[in-house]
């Protein structure tokens, strides 16, 4: 049975990640992906400053949620692992078949140049699920071995939003 992160890795095409600059300052940006399970795909340019700051470090955090209409709807997946670049060809050829089938607008390019943009893998490591349907502050946090499968699972439940309810003068929603 798949586990409720991957579903939403599934199910959305763009995220943000985070890398460290080689001056030790954070930066985000966004990025399209595809995934297998809890190993992510994408593409970047060489010439990008995230290609050098996952150079200099290859730690990265990325975040994958769409905005919800209820934030009783809010699902949400946060990761951190380490980068490496795709570098055999088969590799990044399957690759850029994951990405062309997450990404329709992919449709037609071939495969981009190995001189000029860089196939990457995560492995996600750490994962923190939101997943505001089973009661609002609901979080689970896992750690994902190598072969891909979640361990050390923990569950817990924030209470800002029975707290914030609460100071308005609103009843505590039930879930």
């Amino acid at each position: 049975m798949e586990h409720p992160a991957v579903r939403i890795l599934n199910s959305h095409r763009i995220m943000s990640i985070s890398t460290v600059r080689p001056d030790g300052w954070p930066q985000t940006t966004i990025v399209g992906y595809a995934n297998r399970g809890f190993e992510i795909v994408f593409m970047i340019f060489r010439a990008s400053q995230k290609f050098t700051n996952i150079q200099h470090d290859n730690r990265v955090s990325v975040a994958v949620a769409a905005e919800p209409r209820e934030l009783e709807q809010l699902t949400a997946v946060y990761a951190g692992g380490e980068v490496e670049q795709i570098t055999d060809e088969r590799g990044r050829g399957d690759a850029w078949r994951l990405l062309m089938e997450r990404h329709s607008n992919l449709a037609g390019f071939k495969i981009p140049d190995d001189s000029g943009a860089a196939f990457m893998k995560l492995r996600c490591k750490y994962v923190s699920l939101l997943d505001f349907t089973q009661g609002v502050g609901h979080r689970e946090q896992l750690v994902i071995d190598e072969q891909g499968a979640a361990t050390e699972i923990v569950q817990a439940s924030d209470s800002w939003g029975l707290i914030a309810d609460t100071e308005q003068g609103n009843s505590a929603p039930s879930h």
